[in-house]
């Protein structure tokens, strides 16, 4: 059966070319030649006649005058508008690359049919020949993608490239425009308890859990079975206190306003293992990055409370670098003493008071986080936690934090070259003092994925670790990282194996609204609408951490609703807590799928391509047989029964993420 959903693309219909007299006489457009302004790519600036870092054009030791120097993933998208005959191009990793570590494959797309590719093409290699016949073509792609796991020196070279025209000049444009179409519903007036079904604390530790819940307000709040111990405020639905005795508390959450209650089923473990389902919070490094102040971090928890992102099951306000005393700075305000007599790590004059600050993120009924690296130095240059970790640990915990980023940094200058042992050393380290402090901290391995980490993450204390790189190290390039670290790394490493309850995969935070843009400024995600909704909808299906990082102060509707569909968010938020994995892949055409606790399964059918398409995800692919009724789970609604497969059209960078069930 075929069920056709309305798609988030849109059709643009181009004016008809009128071409000169000259029309049949043929003549060479030099790519390089063109308005450059809408190519997309992974870092930097293409560049017209040189290499993407400046030098002259170079493959293999060949030097070419015209042409297009490129960073992968990059993408040209030609406007052909009817009129050229051929196209042709030397294509290579350009010898100003300096390190043998990137693998290209060049990819030549007309009108939607690959039409051209080269094989696995690395530094050194000769440029390979491209010459196609394009009459009739009405959008060229010129694709240069990585292939494997290194992004570093992947300078693509599209030396040579021309097109024969004989009507009207091509041009480079962008990606077809897409509106943001909101498609999570209005959640409704009457009470809604949302969020994680389970929550782990240590015995004897400071218990703080807000029951998440929508609709009008005001709202009361109880707890049935509330073991002894903890309290919950009826006004807020803020249950503190500590438990003693390791168990688990069966529960019921109960949640009332004017218009009806809602009763939901809750377990409390108290035991040693925390983060029993994947974190969800903001952190302010990709908005605020050096920027970051108390005031900051305040107006941050008062977001969170005041845009309803607390409700939906959002908990953690997180300091990224830059809190603590720079070394060095010039600065008055990042300078200072690093450490006071007794060795204890020491906040810049921006963080005149951490404990205020905690207890002001836990009055609201939120959890702080802090960050610091294993080296001497974090990555801006701060004092880090280096053969002080014992005591910084001991003051994270005096000071209130609940969440501790730990970041690879400088560690590197101190273990060069590390073997998987020193890889683990340091978060081991810090793993086994964290658990001696009186509070729960949850740590996060940040390191990039180095050691095949997801194996080893978990037993050294950590309760998620990233597995790749900064997805928002380059503004520009976060499109071809969304793609990259989030769908090839985590299917090529099957890292649906590692992540579970109490530690899970992290392939970065969520990078929507307003974000640094790395030029002193802010700007909108460059992420298109159709990529947003593939962000959220893969990171859930991957039981990631949902970690916002835009300016939470500063949110417009869409990037809202894409923060707090309630049925997307239980997908991640699942108590089964397993992982989704790639079954299926045609081409651009991706079928994910995640078990669920209940029997169900959440399926995401993913379109890569720069075209609308059809996707179809069949059931033996799925582990299913018989019907199973389709709930899209954007729009929060049932779209019809199907038998043996479910056909959706998919827009271009976009997914449908549905539910099945008997």
């Amino acid at each position: 059966m075929k069920l056709n959903l309305v798609t988030l693309s849109i059709l643009i219909t181009l004016p008809v070319a009128f071409t000169s007299s000259r029309a049949n006489a043929a003549e060479t457009v030099w790519i390089s030649s063109l308005d450059f302004s809408p190519i997309l790519q992974g870092w930097g600036k293409p560049q017209a006649d040189k290499s993407v870092t400046g030098k002259p054009l170079s493959v293999a030791g060949d030097t070419f005058e015209r042409g297009v120097g490129t960073h992968a993933d990059s993408l040209v998208r030609l406007d052909l508008k009817g009129g050229s005959e051929r196209f042709s191009a030397s294509v290579g990793v350009d010898d100003a690359a300096a390190k043998d570590t990137a693998r290209l494959v060049f990819k030549v797309v007309g009108d939607g049919k690959t039409l051209w590719k080269s094989g696995v093409m690395k530094l050194g290699q000769p440029a390979e020949s491209v010459d196609l016949d394009v009459k009739g073509i009405k959008t060229l792609l010129l694709k240069a993608d990585v292939s494997g796991t290194s992004v570093a020196y992947a300078h693509a070279d599209w030396a040579d490239a021309k097109l024969l025209i004989t009507g009207e000049r091509p041009a480079i444009t962008g990606p077809p425009p897409e509106p943001a179409v909101i498609l999570t519903p209005k959640p409704p007036r009457t009470p809604r308890i949302n969020g994680p079904r389970i929550f782990g604390v240590r015995p004897g530790h400071p218990f703080l859990y807000t029951i998440p819940a929508t609709g009008d307000r005001p709202m009361t709040f109880e707890v049935r079975n509330l073991p002894k111990g903890l309290s919950v405020d009826p006004r807020t639905g803020q249950i503190t206190g500590s438990l003693t005795k390791p168990s688990d508390y069966l529960v019921t959450f109960r949640a009332a306003n004017a218009l009806g209650r809602v009763d939901r089923k809750f377990k409390i473990v108290c035991g040693d293992t925390l983060a029993l389902t994947p974190h969800m919070g903001w952190n302010s490094w990709y908005v605020w990055e050096n920027h970051v102040t108390d005031a900051i971090m305040r107006a941050a928890a008062d977001a969170m409370v005041g845009n309803g992102l607390r409700d939906h099951g959002y908990e953690y306000v997180n300091i990224d670098d830059c809190w603590a005393v720079k070394p060095g700075a010039a600065d008055p305000a990042l300078g200072g003493e690093p450490r006071d007599p007794q060795g204890r790590v020491n906040a810049t004059g921006r963080f005149p008071d951490m404990k205020s600050l905690t207890g002001y993120i836990h009055s609201k009924g939120l959890k702080a986080g802090i960050y610091t690296s294993p080296g001497p130095l974090t990555c801006a240059g701060h004092v880090g936690a280096y053969q002080h970790e014992e005591l910084d640990a001991r003051r994270f915990a005096e000071w209130g934090f609940d969440f501790l980023k730990y970041d690879w940094c400088s560690y590197g200058n101190i273990a060069k070259n590390p073997d998987r042992d020193a890889l683990e050393k340091p978060y081991q380290l810090m793993g086994d003092i964290l658990r001696r402090q009186n509070r729960d901290i949850v740590l996060n391995l940040c390191q990039y994925g180095m050691g095949s980490v997801w194996e080893w993450g978990k037993q050294v204390g950590g309760h998620s670790w990233r597995t790749a790189g900064d997805l928002g190290g380059s503004f520009e390039g976060i499109p071809a990282a969304l793609f990259r670290d989030g769908f090839d790394v985590y299917s090529r490493n099957q890292l649906h194996k590692f992540g579970g309850p109490g530690g899970w995969n992290d392939p970065d935070y969520l990078l929507l609204g307003y974000l640094s843009n790395w030029k002193g400024q802010t700007a909108s995600t460059p992420l298109t609408p159709n990529e947003q909704y593939t962000h959220v909808s893969l990171w859930c299906l991957l039981a990631a951490p949902l970690i916002f990082s835009g300016d939470i102060t500063r949110m417009d509707n869409f990037t809202l609703s894409l923060l707090t569909n309630d049925e997307v968010l239980d997908v991640d938020q699942d108590l089964l807590g397993e992982p989704g994995r790639r079954v299926a892949i045609d081409e651009d055409r991706e079928i994910w799928v995640k078990d669920l606790e209940d029997g169900s399964k959440a399926i995401g059918l993913f379109n890569r391509g720069e075209a609308e398409t059809e996707v179809i995800a069949r059931w033996p692919e799925l582990g299913l047989t018989g019907k199973q009724i389709v709930r899209d789970l954007w729009r929060q609604k049932d779209l019809g029964t199907c038998e043996r497969e479910f056909t959706a059209l998919v827009p271009r960078h976009g997914v449908v993420f549905v539910r099945l069930r008997h």
